[in-house]
């Protein structure tokens, strides 16, 4: 603050009175001795005792202009120095020229430690732009001016403060200077702070109830949905169940009358085809010394009559081969693979390993159409040249493998594939489930295809039969 004087001048000053008295007392002593007289002296004397009363009213009023210059002095010191916000005098650099005991608290600093410090220094980095333009604003403006800083005291302590500053006159030379005047708004910004964060929450918990009520609608469609989605599945498994007794009963069905249609052609095709073969051959020995184009026809039917006993043959054999329930799954497989390298030109390994006539009737009929399928796929789409057929026995169970050196495929890409190419395949897989086996296929390139079908043993088995090679 600016110094304001401390004293207030009298009417008339003690030393022009007393420079009066001595020359009035000087004037005198001037004038002969002889020439005074007692009215002279008595006056003299008067005129002191005047004098006398004069000084002491004077320095009565002085006193009493004393007393109160100090009660004012006192109050203004109470004010400035005692007062609940802190006050400072600065120049335009923002040095602290004057500072009261509440602003050196507020700085948490000792009042003669602050003269000729920065203000800027207790400043947190993120305020100190604000406060340089705060300062430009009050030096450059007559009105008052506001700005809140973020303050860090001398013990660390972060606080918020409330600067209110006016450009005042200068203190010495042309130096300019401002009042400011700092409150600590600390509680106020934690306060504004915590009704901002109020008012979020709110907006929080409105949006958090709108989400949960949304969500418990999604969660009730949700659970809607799940118990449709049990009953469907329910009656999807209810279905496939009816689907699997349907393609069961098929396969049972198909096998039945491939045995029937098989033994129709063994007993009555074939054997009519052979009577006629023997009647052609008679007619042929009866027409001896005939034409001999007659002789040719007769060759060339008696040899299509023959083809056509073949083809028969072979037709009963692959609708149900005899060998199958006469002599055994191994001797039905053998005869099968070599009609099969004969056929294809492959070259076709079989060997048993197992006494596979353990099996039941369904589970021996299944492992042949599995190895027949296996070979009718290797010699439509595998371009191999050599296949592996091995019958093992594996822990209670026969394990049949049909192996080739052909081109290598995507076992799940095909099982998923249009129904053409995936139909044999799950043929195979739906024939193993119906004796509770399990159907495997592998395949890599450089390495060919392994298909692999097991079969589970009877748990009381008959005493086995002798393999036939």
């Amino acid at each position: 603050m600016k110094p304001r004087d401390r004293t207030r001048k009298p009417a008339v000053e003690p030393t022009d009175l007393r420079v009066r008295a001595e020359a009035s007392v000087k004037a005198r002593k001037a004038r002969p001795a002889a020439a005074r007289t007692d009215v002279e002296t008595a006056r003299l004397v008067h005129e002191l005792e005047v004098h006398k009363i004069e000084l002491e009213m004077q320095n009565a009023e002085l006193q009493s202009a004393r007393d109160e210059v100090e009660s004012a002095l006192m109050r203004y010191t109470d004010l400035y120095e005692f007062a609940p916000a802190g006050y400072f005098s600065i120049d335009e650099s923002g040095t602290i020229l004057e500072a009261n005991l509440a602003g050196a608290a507020l700085l948490g600093t000792q009042r003669p430690q602050l003269v000729h410090r920065q203000l800027e220094q207790f400043i947190t980095p993120s305020s100190r732009p604000d406060f340089r333009a705060f300062l430009v604003r009050v030096f450059g403006q007559a009105n008052k001016q506001i700005c809140d800083v973020s303050i860090r005291r001398e013990d660390d302590v972060v606080l918020w403060a409330d600067f209110q500053a006016t450009c005042a006159a200068a203190l010495r030379g042309d130096a300019r200077w401002c009042r400011v005047s700092a409150s600590d708004i600390t509680t106020l910004k934690r306060a504004a702070e915590a009704v901002l964060r109020a008012e979020a929450l709110a907006i929080r918990n409105r949006e958090l109830a709108e989400e949960i009520a949304r969500r418990e609608v999604l969660e009730n469609a949700l659970r809607e949905s799940e118990r449709e989605q049990v009953l469907l599945l329910a009656r999807s498994r209810l279905m496939q169940e009816q689907l699997r007794e349907l393609s069961h009963g098929i396969l049972h069905a198909q096998e039945s009358e491939r045995k029937r249609v098989s033994r129709e052609l063994h007993d009555n095709v074939a054997h009519a085809a052979i009577g006629i073969n023997l009647h052609l051959e008679m007619l042929s020995r009866e027409s001896t010394g005939k034409s001999t184009a007659r002789k040719r026809k007769l060759a060339e039917t008696k040899a299509l009559l023959a083809e056509f006993v073949e083809v028969v043959h072979r037709f009963s054999r692959e609708l149900r081969p005899t060998l199958l329930d006469d002599l055994g799954l191994v001797a039905a497989l053998r005869s099968f693979t070599k009609e099969f390298a004969k056929r294809t030109k492959l070259t076709v390994r079989f060997t048993s390993e197992a006494e596979a006539d353990q099996l039941d009737v369904a589970g021996k009929t299944t492992l042949y159409r599995v190895a027949q399928e296996a070979l009718t796929n290797v010699a439509k789409h595998a371009n191999a040249t050599r296949v592996d057929i091995r019958l093992q026995e594996k822990r209670g169970s026969i394990c049949l493998e049909v192996c080739d050196d052909g081109k290598a495929f995507e076992v799940a890409h095909v099982l998923v594939a249009g129904r053409q190419r995936r139909l044999g395949l799950l043929g195979m897989r739906e024939r193993l489930e119906m004796v509770g086996g399990t159907f495997e296929i592998e395949s890599a390139p450089g390495t060919g295809t392994c298909v692999r079908a097991v079969v589970p043993l009877p748990a009381a088995a008959d005493p086995p039969t002798p393999a036939i090679s």
